[in-house]
């Protein structure tokens, strides 16, 4: 007890003295770091995910810690929910202006259970509604008669596949290149640009299908909509990335990306929707009222 004789006499003498409970943690004020920080740096923040995405990325390599050649590796790509699935297309289809994609949706848990049943839906629904376009479109002409095109379906796979899967890995690679050459540049992983990016393409499923009207007027406005929606996804998600880059250099990245989406949209409605008009021959009708006229050699 002579511990606490002495502590009160030192409390005694100055009263003003702070004390210290072994038994209480000591809890440092949560606004302290917010100080600390840059004013504009907490925005950042909030666009590019770094805030936490250190300890995300750790927990995602806890989920994926098995090796690459073992099914239980490829399975956690594909481990999301219905509702998660969902909230992801409701995200691209509605945008928010400000908030990361990625951030908001995809960096808890990337996943290809999404984006490989968009592009699959999407190949079809791109395949048949062009064959019903070209069916109506030709509709009440006697000499049309209708045979599907299924070359239509490889060829929407080989397109809409290879963009949800070539225009991910090379714009991960050059956001690997510029990281490399800018401290500020943020790279996403590639799971995440493709997370992104396939369901980024949801939107044209129902285009697609409004497709089938035969008025270009409609369809081009539906296209330009369809554009601006799923192209807004984009430049949210990869604008903040690049930004901290060279001016010229950033706007030459998200220009390409936005080009890249146009010319997808475009192209898919040109090819498989505005087909140039056939001309049928005419029909050839016998002449029943032919005369045949025979000579006799003598």
């Amino acid at each position: 007890f002579a511990e606490f004789d002495d502590a009160a006499n030192l409390l005694a003498a100055n009263p003003d003295a702070t004390t210290i409970s072994i038994d209480e943690p000591v809890e440092i004020p949560k606004n302290q770091h917010s100080r600390l920080q840059e004013p504009g740096r907490e925005e950042d923040d909030e666009l590019l995910g770094t805030d936490d995405s250190d300890k995300t990325e750790l927990l995602a390599g806890q989920k994926k810690s098995a090796p690459f050649w073992t099914f239980e590796y490829y399975q956690t790509f594909f481990d999301v929910d219905t509702y998660q699935v969902l909230d992801r297309i409701k995200g691209s289809v509605f945008p928010v202006p400000g908030k990361n994609f990625v951030r908001l949706y995809i960096r808890s848990n990337p996943d290809l259970y999404g984006p490989f049943w968009i592009c699959a839906t999407l190949v079809f629904t791109i395949a048949i509604s062009g064959n019903l376009s070209n069916f109506f479109i030709h509709l009440g002409k006697p000499t049309y008669h209708y045979v599907p095109e299924f070359r239509k379906v490889s060829i929407a796979a080989t397109t809409i596949y290879a963009y949800a899967w070539l225009v991910p890995l090379a714009l991960w690679g050059f956001l690997m290149w510029r990281n490399s050459k800018v401290m500020n540049i943020v790279s996403y992983s590639f799971l995440e640009i493709v997370c992104v990016y396939g369901y980024s393409l949801f939107i044209y499923i129902p285009t697609a299908i409004l497709w089938i009207i035969p008025q270009k007027l409609v369809r081009w406005v539906l296209v330009t909509f369809s554009l601006c929606l799923s192209g807004s996804v984009l430049v949210m998600t990869f604008w903040p990335a690049v930004r901290d880059d060279n001016r010229r250099i950033a706007l030459a990245t998200v220009g390409t990306i936005v080009l890249l989406h146009a010319l997808l949209a475009v192209g898919c409605l040109a090819y498989f929707f505005d087909a140039p008009e056939l001309d049928f021959p005419a029909p050839i009708i016998p002449a029943h009222n032919a005369t045949t006229v025979i000579t006799k050699s003598h």
